[in-house]
């Protein structure tokens, strides 16, 4: 039997309850930006876990491509859609080694992807910015360094948080880029919870 690498192995073990660790509803950030979303086109659902997200998107007439590299949030997040009713295309790949396709995906959501380390987030930053179509949407959310003193989630290494100057730095040279860094309630299943120090960006290509 092949070994897991530690994080992978990690998300394994979380995801391999029955509850949804972060609930079956879409992230709010991702939610409100509906209107943004276009009538139909491809989305990739970046790191979806249990797809809470990545049916989210299907719900609204895209044609989504959910990836993650834990097999059991990939099995949770087939369940939902086919209770949703909804249909979602799954790849089970490492984000932070896949090979992005270029111009390929109207929208790409990268909602609370802080599991990777800074010189990996720098491939995923590129990859996103390479896969974007010219013109796409990218909605990404993730906890600030102030998070650190909440300790609501995400990751205790602040390496791993948000800054308006890193997402800047990576997505500066969008069309349009709007960063938002705030302080907000999260209530996302039993993992995402209470008062957090969010960082939201939208951005086009």
């Amino acid at each position: 039997m092949i070994d897991m690498p530690p994080e992978i192995e990690r998300w394994q073990k979380r995801y391999s309850t029955q509850d949804y660790l972060f609930g079956t509803e879409p992230n709010a950030f991702l939610k409100a930006q509906a209107h943004l979303l276009p009538k139909s086109g491809t989305a990739l659902a970046i790191a979806d876990g249990e797809g809470r997200n990545g049916v989210f998107l299907a719900e609204r007439a895209l044609d989504v491509l959910s990836v993650d590299f834990s097999p059991a949030g990939q099995a949770k997040a087939r369940a939902l859609a086919k209770q949703r009713g909804v249909s979602l295309r799954m790849l089970e790949a490492d984000m932070t080694t896949w090979d992005w396709a270029p111009a390929t995906f109207d929208v790409v959501a990268g909602i609370f992807i802080q599991f990777a380390k800074p010189s990996e987030r720098a491939k995923i930053f590129a990859g996103i910015k390479h896969t974007l179509k010219p013109g796409g949407l990218l909605l990404l959310q993730g906890y600030g360094l102030k998070q650190l003193q909440y300790k609501t989630g995400g990751p205790s290494e602040p390496e791993r948080l948000y800054t308006r100057e890193m997402l800047e730095e990576a997505f500066g040279d969008f069309a349009s880029l709007d960063i938002c860094e705030h302080e907000s309630v999260l209530k996302e299943g039993d993992h995402h919870v209470g008062m957090s120090a969010l960082v939201d960006l939208i951005g086009r290509k």
